[in-house]
């Protein structure tokens, strides 16, 4: 049996030595020997007939450092069982480690170096004494008329007016690249583009008032757009965003189409259409309808805050130690393609971190016997699809979409990653009910610099 000894060589930090006698591998040499004879095909000698001798001078050398190392493993692994050390990934072999110094002429006891990083003890902390703040954002009366002329316009109809005469007509337009009187070079590509007249500066949309279909301008774009709006024109155009000139180019710009959007009116028809299903005949129920979907959306917004929140909480108020000169040497190791001391380094604080939730969320789990069934598992996928396809009429026969789940519970992928979100939130779910938030009311406009500014500190 190997015999193994452990020595402490830092903060969870321990260097295990095992080593192997003559008795731990020249048992299981000689079997493999003889295996290798059985099934050994080798020109000059009948199949299970090859001597010993031969074997052993072939293949002895290689089949003798397998075992000797394979017994090296089986007495570490046995003892990591056996104490039931709670260890960090897999053991580091030492860097002196070697096996060419294993000879088949000269049995002897060879001694074998690893190191193990130990997880930390830990407690989760008391998640009341830093418990977040819920905001509620006040749904404004702005907010509901900007959502109601959306709908208006999203679902009125298009209508093609003789001239332009409003901000809001749409323009289907050409451009073509020109000099300064218009004149288009032959070959030159053209490049259609769809706007609204507001797009275009206020003093440039005086000279397209009364404009009609097939009518052409020349413009400059610095002259005919606002900053905000040349930005993504230059490059709907194919102009590079890095030529300081290309604001400076001459564009001969023809009217191709002329549109119109007729928002609806807010009548019965109106309010069936946005919302199928439901009983709505006034304005004021729609406007209510309306408030309570901004409201759950910001309701939503505001719960997800809180959640990173508790997240922060956990992670930020949780004291934990970690082998570090373990795990970042295990950093340049362990991945699918190995590191420099530079790069563990530099990536330490992101890894650490994720290792910490990791560690975290196993213990609240563990603790809690918090688990997600097969039957929770299809429901969430099953949600997850249907949230895919929006709003579109769900009703009739639903027997595809079992069996489209099914299939989806098949990609062992899917089912982890769908696996990995359920889990995490019923983890915050179980936050939730350890913490009392305080509620704060909150403009829309403060709380989307609050988000900004939250973003920011912790990225």
């Amino acid at each position: 049996m190997p015999a193994v000894t452990r020595e402490n060589i830092g903060l969870l930090n321990e260097k295990i030595t095992v080593t192997v006698n003559k008795e731990d591998y020249l048992p299981s040499f000689e079997k493999a020997l003889k295996h290798y004879a059985k099934s050994a095909s080798i020109p000059g000698f009948r199949k299970g007939m090859v001597p010993s001798g031969v074997i052993k001078k072939m293949h002895g050398p290689s089949v003798f450092t397998d075992e000797v190392l394979r017994s090296i493993e089986k007495g570490l692994m046995d003892y990591l069982n056996q104490e039931k050390l709670d260890i960090f990934a897999q053991p580091l072999p030492a860097p002196d480690n070697d096996a060419r110094h294993i000879d088949m002429n000269q049995p002897k006891d060879y001694s074998f170096v690893f190191e193990i990083g130990l997880k930390p003890a830990f407690e989760i902390p008391d998640l009341q004494e830093k418990a977040p703040v819920l905001y509620k954002v006040s749904v404004t009366d702005e907010m509901i008329e900007e959502e109601v002329n959306r709908l208006q316009q999203r679902l009125g109809k298009m209508t093609e007016p003789e001239s332009i005469s409003q901000e809001d007509n749409v323009l289907n337009v050409k451009f073509e690249e020109c000099d300064a009187d218009g004149n288009v070079a032959e070959g030159t590509p053209a490049k259609e583009n769809s706007l609204l007249v507001k797009y275009f500066t206020e003093d440039f949309r005086k000279q397209l008032m009364g404009r009609k279909k097939d009518d052409a301008v020349v413009l400059q774009l610095k002259n005919a757009f606002e900053e905000k709006e040349r930005e993504w024109l230059i490059g709907d155009l194919g102009l590079s965003k890095d030529d300081n000139t290309a604001i400076d180019k001459f564009f001969k710009m023809t009217v191709v189409k002329l549109g119109f959007v007729e928002k609806r009116e807010l009548n019965e028809e109106f309010f069936k259409e946005v919302y199928p299903g439901k009983e709505i005949s006034t304005e004021a129920d729609f406007r209510n309808e309306i408030k309570n979907e901004i409201q759950q959306y910001w309701d939503k917004q505001s719960h997800s805050h809180m959640q990173h929140d508790l997240y922060h909480v956990l992670l930020d108020h949780t004291t934990m130690e970690f082998p570090e000169n373990f795990l970042k040497r295990w950093l340049q190791t362990g991945g699918d393609k190995p590191k420099t001391a530079e790069q563990a380094e530099e990536e330490f604080p992101v890894f650490k971190d994720q290792l910490k939730w990791t560690l975290l969320t196993d213990k609240i789990v563990k603790e809690n016997n918090i688990n997600v069934s097969g039957d929770e598992l299809k429901t969430y996928m099953k949600q997850q699809v249907m949230g895919y396809f929006g709003s579109m009429n769900m009703e009739g026969n639903l027997d595809w979409l079992d069996s489209y789940v099914d299939r989806m519970m098949k990609d062992e992928q899917q089912v982890d990653s769908s696996y990995r979100r359920l889990l995490t939130q019923k983890i915050f779910e179980w936050a939730e009910t350890k913490v009392t938030p305080s509620e704060k009311e909150i403009t829309a406009e403060e709380f989307k610099q609050l988000q900004q500014e939250h973003q920011h500190h912790h990225h």
